[in-house]
């Protein structure tokens, strides 16, 4: 940086006032709200200043909390189109998914990670969930570093200017007793106790990331193994994710192991509960869901996902009326847009019961902003109130797809109408990460997003 240079918009102090003008404040839109901001929260939240205060940032078109994206595999990104060609199953996608997975190091998955949560922030997404799972060097060689790819995630988080809580994955099986096969070798500890020991050493405590854990799936993790990721992430107060029945074969696999229903395995081995996120729970059983809203076990519904690769439609409907919060995550981000999500979560339901209306817009903004939080252990986010996280993601009320209805609609046109490509503005800690549609710390995404997923191609050679 020379003498005569600008600091870069990153290390500018932040705005001590944001005018808003509407905000979503989770319950109605409310125009001409006054913001203030100190230390990277919300200290004061104004309403009725019809303009700017004096020094304000105004934010024009309809600002809402920070969006989480509560479930994302950063490295998937690298199948956008490619998974697309011909037809296939979640089992040859898989395939496909390996070999990107084989190709990365910690230097090439930085390079993809920040460039897709840079994409991510271009959506309004100010933090995420990452179920992480690929610890080793291909083959299961420890790095010097064991936590190096985890290290990697959680800095180009840093430097995408996103939050993320890294979901630390145990993955210890191909299935149900089988060793891992030669693809899977890297992401396995080995043992439960040594994925603890591994875990045990990531640094918590970072303003911008939290670390919870992940138990991969039934069939990846042992059900003795079970209890003890459980008990690391309770004697942690920390984050707890699972891949839950996505598939039909997962569900077939485990009757015939254990006799019963992987919720049910789960549950017999103190999964679940309230700092527990079951992700997908497409395939249910009626027992299964009363499990887990019984529990209180949240559950993350990833919809674009889940019909890329013909999963089904989960009951989200029917699991929150048992008790069960719902999240949304792009999870192989066959598109990266929570709007997307929280739409698809309402119109899937449609679809499959010919009917309208399960969800109001504010009940689906929710789902993606305060509940999301909520299940990555961020509940001092989510929210456009006092104390919480300066958070915000600001969408455009006059592009071609969300011009016309009136403003107190902007709930509404938000989720049935706009989509990422109306995302204005974020905010994260109170520091504008998007402004104007454009990201402050790496200028152009597209071309970080080819650049590092063509290294990846050309690792293949």
């Amino acid at each position: 940086m020379t003498p005569q240079s600008t600091p870069p918009p990153d290390r500018q102090p932040p705005p001590a006032v944001y005018w808003l003008e509407h905000a979503w404040l989770g319950t109605h839109v409310e125009p001409g709200v006054a913001m203030d901001v100190a230390d990277g929260r919300i200290t004061a939240v104004r309403t009725g200043a019809a303009a700017p205060p004096p020094g304000a940032v105004a934010l024009r078109g309809l600002t809402l909390p920070g969006l989480a994206n509560a479930h994302s595999h950063a490295f998937h990104r690298a199948l956008r189109g490619t998974v697309q060609v011909g037809s296939g199953t979640f089992w040859t996608w898989r395939e496909t998914m390996y070999q990107v997975a084989d190709r990365l190091t910690p230097d090439t998955y930085y390079a993809l990670a920040r460039a897709v949560y840079a994409e991510m922030a271009l959506a309004g997404i100010t933090c995420v969930g990452e179920f992480h799972y690929l610890h080793h060097a291909p083959g299961g060689t420890r790095y010097a570093d064991p936590n190096a790819m985890g290290e990697a995630l959680i800095a180009a988080a840093a430097d995408a200017g996103i939050r993320i809580t890294l979901l630390d994955t145990a993955y210890l099986s191909a299935g149900f007793g089988a060793p891992p096969d030669r693809h899977q070798l890297r992401f396995s500890d080995g043992t439960a106790d040594a994925w603890a020991e591994r875990a045990d050493a990531l640094k918590d405590g970072r303003a911008h990331a939290r670390i919870g854990a992940a138990v991969h799936s039934v069939r990846a993790v042992p059900a003795g193994a079970l209890s003890t990721v459980a008990d690391w992430a309770r004697a942690r107060r920390a984050p707890l994710h699972v891949h839950l029945s996505e598939q039909t074969a997962e569900n077939d696999a485990c009757h015939q192991a254990h006799g019963c229903t992987p919720t049910r395995l789960l549950a017999d081995h103190g999964v679940l509960g309230s700092r527990t996120t079951a992700v997908h729970a497409t395939h249910l059983s009626h027992e299964d869901i009363a499990l887990l809203g019984g529990a209180g076990t949240g559950v993350c519904m990833c919809p674009t996902t889940e019909r890329d690769l013909a999963d089904g439609i989960g009951p989200a409907a029917r699991l929150q009326a048992q008790g069960s919060p719902l999240s949304l995550g792009s999870d192989s981000h066959a598109v990266i847009d929570l709007l997307e999500e929280a739409r698809a979560m309402e119109l899937d339901e449609r679809l499959r019961t010919r009917t309208r209306g399960h969800w109001t817009a504010a009940a689906l903004l929710r789902a993606a902003t305060a509940d999301g939080h909520a299940a990555l252990g961020w509940d001092d986010a989510g929210a456009i109130e006092a104390g919480a996280l300066a958070d915000l993601t600001t969408i455009a009320l006059d592009s071609v797809r969300t011009a016309g209805p009136l403003p107190r609609l902007g709930a509404e046109t938000a989720v049935f109408a706009a989509s990422a490509a109306d995302v204005r503005h974020t905010v994260v800690g109170g520091r504008q990460i998007v402004r104007d549609g454009a990201h402050t710390l790496l200028p152009d995404v597209p071309t970080a997003l080819a650049e590092a997923i063509a290294a990846l191609r050309g690792a293949s050679s």
